[in-house]
């Protein structure tokens, strides 16, 4: 059987309602940092995803009233009729590549903060707002909720308007009024819509009905449900009131979107949530309670299991945000038999933290994503190359695979030397760490391109000097060297590092990664990065037995993982394993034996014994390479350019993106470069 047979259950059309889906794969909603302020690239990214065969693509949270402001953060609006040319703009682009366009309409209650509107919040109760904003939310009287109605139910109108073929009433992730509704913990009622679940499943009722009026035959009606609270009996469990409110509503909807709340479950990362289709416990379910078709997610990327789902009858169609983030072309891939050239996601939520930031959406496998409007770039497609034929990339860690694999793609003959033993650089070293084996997809999928072109010739111990890379005569080099980890404290906190005494043992992240561990404990991991690989290293340890002291000088640990939703996992990991934490510490000193800390607030200062530190503080860039070749007299170099960590540490998607950038810009002319930066869109003035 070819692969294209063994996965025809998945280009099955399926119909839901009064709309068909061409076949069985569905983009759920997700958030971009588009939008309602960038429509025109919101329109692009939507198109890409129904150009790579997703037969349903949806949009992120549509703010249907001003009382449901979620500014600073760009999704959809469609308060009134002048947001519907921009939704258009969004349903026609969809359309045009073949696919349905389904809008989630949102009022977000509690979770909205209404910064833009300062409008006031409303909740099923009196309840504090979510986020750290001082502010209350007031429980809705019946005046408010019939009030609501009436905004869902225009909405949705205007949704039809707008040419959406899928309308969502969305009750899931704790952030919008149904969900709040359905929940005791936000609603402690004593009207018909409080207490019994009757009466808190009564609003989320009256919005399918009142939806299905509103459209009548032109559109379907989707409901987004998080089943289960993942809180055990301290919430909405999947075998209990959430089959419960499946059973309730039945035929209600035209399609079920299930999931797991809250957000940061149902986007768990590969870290805390590794498997493929991690959902499919709490989900299972639905299908035998109810006849409408189901949408399931769970980062799915095995075209097997999504195989597997549908022929058991879990699911009728397979979700995606992440996978279809990471790869917009995953469905037409699988359909054409060409599922080694996917690219996974890694769960990294690189992704999230755009939208968690309110910048538009970046991917660390997919450097196009959130590009193809205003670079115009395309995920598959690549300008083929001009006038020269050769190019070195010198270190095979994120950025320089990327450049390889692009200019490769555009034609170039490419030579890509590695000083070590093999490809991958910092990728393969975190992907040996505790929770991180997924990301080894993002040189996985590299390397696999590469060694398939006959254009690519790959060399590891290769390390090259100045002298050595003339002599190979290539005369467009591209330097992705990497950065390595200070040994002298020097970092957010320290401009001039911390003293270390003569004998103190000094280990850094480098050193883990390549198999150097410190023997004894305690182990003091000093972390001034405050990002993620400092809580990964002392998970690390801990997990491998030993007495782990985590020191930061933030507040929290891992603070960059709140923007990934892992930061309450994180600590709460490290816990579990026994890990002191030591936080709002600066590392004041090392002597052997000890560490000296300071109270980043009031300077004073204590000592721990420690048998050694791992500083994870800052990296210095590899340039030597570079500066060498720079400083070359009559360089017969047309081109050489610094990339990835050796231009600027950051994050493995930062260095993806650099390498793709530099391949995209190859001999393109400098002016134009710099003239079309990116495009951008310009709001238009209004006469008053």
């Amino acid at each position: 059987m070819s692969g294209a047979d063994e996965y025809s259950v998945l280009f099955e059309p399926v119909k839901i309602g009064p709309v068909t889906a061409r076949n069985r794969f569905y983009q759920v909603p997700h958030c971009n940092g588009l939008g309602h302020l960038r429509p025109q690239a919101e329109a692009a990214m939507r198109a890409m995803k129904a150009e790579g065969g997703w037969a349903v693509v949806s949009t992120q949270e549509a703010e249907i009233h001003p009382t449901s402001d979620l500014s600073p953060y760009s999704e959809n609006r469609i308060w009134d009729d002048q947001d519907i040319p921009a939704l258009r703009l969004i349903t026609n682009s969809i359309h045009e590549k073949g696919s349905l366009a389904a809008i989630q309409l949102a009022h977000n209650g509690h979770h909205a903060q209404n910064h833009l509107t300062r409008a006031p919040l409303l909740a099923p109760s009196e309840l504090v707002l979510q986020t750290p904003y001082p502010k209350q939310a007031r429980a809705m009287d019946k005046a408010d909720i019939r009030e609501f109605r009436k905004w869902h139910r225009a909405a949705a109108r205007r949704s039809r308007e707008a040419g959406f073929d899928i309308v969502y009433v969305y009750a899931g992730h704790h952030m919008t009024l149904p969900h709040h509704f359905l929940l005791p913990q936000f609603n402690d009622r004593t009207d018909e819509y409080g207490g019994s679940l009757e009466n808190r499943v009564r609003l989320t009722r009256e919005l399918l009905e009142e939806t299905k009026e509103e459209v009548g035959d032109d559109c379907a009606i989707a409901l987004r449900f998080a089943v289960d609270e993942m809180l055990g009996s301290e919430g909405m469990q999947a075998q209990e009131e959430g089959r419960a409110v499946v059973e309730l509503l039945a035929e209600l909807p035209d399609l079920w979107d299930v999931n797991v709340a809250d957000w940061s479950n149902d986007s768990a990362t590969t870290r805390f949530e590794p498997r493929d289709g991690f959902q499919t416990t709490y989900i299972e379910f639905v299908k035998q309670v109810t006849s409408k078709p189901v949408v399931g997610v769970g980062r799915l990327t095995s075209p097997d299991l999504m195989a597997s789902l549908v022929r058991k009858g879990i699911l009728d169609f397979i979700g995606a945000a992440r996978p279809s983030i990471a790869d917009p072309f995953l469905p037409n891939k699988i359909r054409e038999d060409r599922i080694e050239e996917i690219r996974e996601c890694i769960g990294c939520n690189i992704c999230v933290s755009s939208d968690s930031l309110g910048v538009p959406i970046r991917c660390t496998q997919n450097p196009t994503m959130g590009e193809e409007w205003r670079r115009k770039w395309h995920p598959e497609i690549i300008e083929r190359r001009v006038n020269e034929e050769a190019a070195l990339v010198v270190g095979s860690g994120p950025a320089g695979l990327e450049c390889a694999m692009q200019l490769a793609r555009r034609g170039y003959e490419v030579t890509l030397a590695e000083a070590k033993h093999e490809f991958g650089g910092r990728v393969m070293q975190e992907a040996a760490l505790t929770g991180l084996s997924a990301w080894k997809r993002v040189t996985d999928h590299r390397i696999y391109d590469l060694q398939q072109r006959g254009n690519v010739q790959l060399f590891t111990d290769s390390r090259l000097s100045a002298s050595e890379v003339i002599e190979l005569g290539m005369p467009n080099v591209f330097v992705a060297t990497g950065a390595k980890w200070r040994r002298d404290g020097r970092g957010k906190s320290a401009f001039h590092g911390a003293p270390i005494g003569l004998g103190s043992q000094i280990f850094t992240p480098d050193d883990i990664v390549a198999g150097v561990m410190p023997q004894d404990g305690p182990i003091v991991v000093y972390d001034d990065d405050q990002a993620y690989l400092g809580g990964v290293l002392a998970d690390h340890l801990a997990q491998v037995g030993r007495e782990v002291v985590f020191v930061t000088p933030a507040s929290i640990v891992s603070p960059f993982t709140e923007l990934t939703l892992e930061q309450t996992k994180v600590q709460r990991s490290l816990l579990e394993k026994g890990v002191r934490l030591n936080l709002s510490q600066t590392l004041a000193g090392v002597a052997p034996g000890q560490a000296t800390l300071q109270c980043v607030y009031t300077g004073r200062e204590n000592s721990i014994e420690c048998s050694s530190v791992v500083l994870v503080t800052q990296r210095m860039r590899e340039t030597t390479l570079y500066d060498e070749l720079c400083g070359l007299t009559a360089s017969p170099l047309k081109t050489l350019e610094l990339i990835g960590d050796a231009a600027n540490p950051g994050l493995i998607a930062d260095a993806v993106y650099s390498g793709h950038m530099a391949a995209r810009n190859f001999e393109r002319n400098a002016d134009d470069i710099d003239r079309e930066f990116f495009r951008r869109e310009v709001i238009s003035l209004e006469s008053a």
